[in-house]
């Protein structure tokens, strides 16, 4: 169903009618939700997708609880909208980050932002609670993907490097992670970080969050920084041994095909096609191969 604001304001009249008068304006972006902000220090998060409503909810349960401990802003929900005669699904009132994505204004000062992402992921990175949610692609061994990194690569094999395959078959060969599974963002690329002033100032959607391997998460040192600054992340990050830095290589891999594709599909006119996505992917591969 279409999403006005019109809809927006009188679901908000009618659950949460004390923050109805707030000003009202859509956001551009989003993947699964679509994004209006509310007011100044508000944003409003309607599921466009299938699976939208399931993550709204986690994010819901668990973000609370992680946020407090987090270094940067995120959006943590503060009211939940229930489903309703006006809209069937669920959706939310949470946070708002401020800032500007990271596939429009890209990270240019490498030290600080390496320092800001690994205290933040280092903060994030605890031992997971054995309710923690799980992902069928998120948080597992890399060598379970090969199928998918197959899958993405003959679909942009064009657009990427050759040399691409090469670093796959170096980082999937990897050992598995041994330990207890740690709490994972599972989607930390461009669009889903803020930028003020050159570095990171937030982060955003948490409805990938799951327990798991945190090499998925240090691929944000080649998705996100700018070249040359991998090293300064994983030195105050100070806690991934040689094994752990390749798989996240790889999983920097994953996520760059991935956002190439998407980019992809913008130039080719298809539905979920994002213009910025396939620069930022591109640029993410290159670093990679640079660090090989």
């Amino acid at each position: 169903m279409e999403i006005d604001a019109g809809l927006v304001r009188s679901l908000l009249q009618a659950q949460h009618p004390d923050l109805a008068g707030l000003s009202l304006r859509p956001v551009e972006g989003g993947w699964d939700n679509q994004l209006w902000r509310l007011g100044e220090e508000l944003a409003v998060r309607m599921p466009r997708t299938a699976r939208a409503p399931g993550l709204l909810r986690k994010e819901h349960e668990w973000l609370p609880v992680l946020a407090p401990g987090l270094p940067l802003p995120v959006p943590t929900p503060l009211r939940l909208g229930e489903p309703s005669a006006l809209f069937p699904e669920v959706w939310t009132v949470a946070r708002w980050v401020p800032g500007e994505p990271g596939d429009r204004v890209p990270v240019t000062e490498g030290h600080r932002a390496a320092d800001t992402l690994a205290g933040f992921l280092k903060a994030l990175h605890r031992d997971a609670p054995a309710g923690a949610p799980a992902n069928p692609m998120r948080g597992v061994p890399l060598t379970s993907l090969t199928h998918p990194f197959e899958k993405q690569l003959q679909a942009v094999a064009s657009r990427v490097p050759v040399e691409i395959r090469d670093v796959w078959e170096e980082v999937v060969s990897a050992p598995d992670r041994e330990g207890p599974p740690v709490w994972v963002h599972g989607d930390l690329h461009p669009a889903n970080v803020a930028v003020s002033g050159g570095t990171l100032t937030g982060v955003f959607d948490f409805g990938e969050l799951c327990a798991g391997d945190p090499a998925t998460d240090l691929a944000a040192a080649w998705l996100l920084l700018p070249s040359g600054s991998a090293s300064r992340f994983f030195e105050t990050y100070a806690d991934a041994d040689e094994a752990t830095i390749r798989r996240a290589r790889g999983w920097a891999v994953l996520r760059g095909l991935s956002l190439v594709s998407i980019g992809q599909a913008w130039e080719r006119g298809l539905p979920g096609g994002k213009q910025t996505w396939g620069p930022a992917g591109r640029a993410a591969l290159d670093r990679v191969l640079a660090s090989s």
